[in-house]
């Protein structure tokens, strides 16, 4: 039996300077877990620290969300790197949330890369060995956040790291669990309703394809985009259903409490 519980993940600390992005102050207290910019993607130091300090006052646990050195295309356009190149830049992008955390009187929970370092890692082994490799460079005991089934999960549990696979309530599948392109319709779930049906299907291990086929599908914890269109009030009404479903919500730290890689 899948059991009912589930950590509500989102990636906020996302604006930078006098641009913002997302609705963190409205969004945090419907979250369990937040994945926060380190500068590269978004983000910069004073919003990293107002981020910080958002999810101690809810409770929520903390992580980073490293990227591509790529502002203007907010870490969403792939990069060829030389090998050691990304295993440098997610220890300095994870040794600044960390420091941010330390201060703040908060402990790092968990690393999630971001855009396309995220989906690049999917398949690309080598880059997902050298993002496991800076994670436990910092802290072993830090949780990395993945794709289900992809070559970052097992390059995380080789390394001997603890690893949550993420579900996107937000976003799109295509039938073989991918996610749909952001340029393709279908790709983002604005509906509040529709992202609570599909998150309560990947509670019992399932989600439905753009197509309508069921596939299976295990999760830890479902992420909701920040810069989703009306991002906090899908927040709140995910948080009512899975509520009203007796599902219950919890941090990462505490819903992988005793897992061994």
């Amino acid at each position: 039996m899948i059991a009912k519980r589930i950590d509500v993940n989102s990636d906020v600390g996302e604006s930078f300077g006098a641009w913002t992005m997302g609705a963190d102050e409205a969004l945090m207290p419907y979250l369990t877990s937040a994945s926060i910019a380190c500068g590269w993607h978004g983000g910069d130091p004073q919003v990293m620290r107002r981020t910080v300090r958002l999810a101690r006052t809810h409770g929520v646990g903390v992580g980073a969300h490293p990227g591509y050195p790529d502002l203007l295309g907010f870490g969403r356009r792939p990069m060829r790197l030389s090998p050691g190149e990304a295993r440098d830049y997610l220890l300095y992008q994870i040794g600044a949330l960390y420091a941010f955390a330390k201060v703040e009187g908060l402990r790092l929970q968990h690393v999630k890369p971001h855009g396309a370092l995220y989906h690049v890692a999917v398949n690309d082994r080598s880059l997902s060995e050298e993002i496991a490799e800076a994670i436990a460079e910092v802290d072993p005991t830090l949780i990395l956040v993945a794709f289900p089934g992809s070559e970052l999960v097992k390059a995380g549990q080789a390394i001997g790291l603890r690893v949550a696979a993420e579900g996107f309530g937000d976003r799109g599948y295509n039938e073989d669990g991918s996610l749909v392109s952001r340029s393709a319709p279908g790709a983002i779930l604005t509906d509040a309703d529709a992202v609570a049906d599909q998150v309560l299907l990947m509670v019992e291990g399932k989600v439905r394809a753009c197509t309508g086929l069921v596939i299976p599908i295990t999760v830890d914890t479902v992420c909701l985009h920040g810069d989703t269109p009306g991002a906090p009030a899908i927040a709140k009404r995910l948080r009512e259903r899975l509520a009203l479903a007796g599902v219950k919500t919890m941090p990462l730290e505490k819903l992988l409490v005793g897992q061994v890689s």
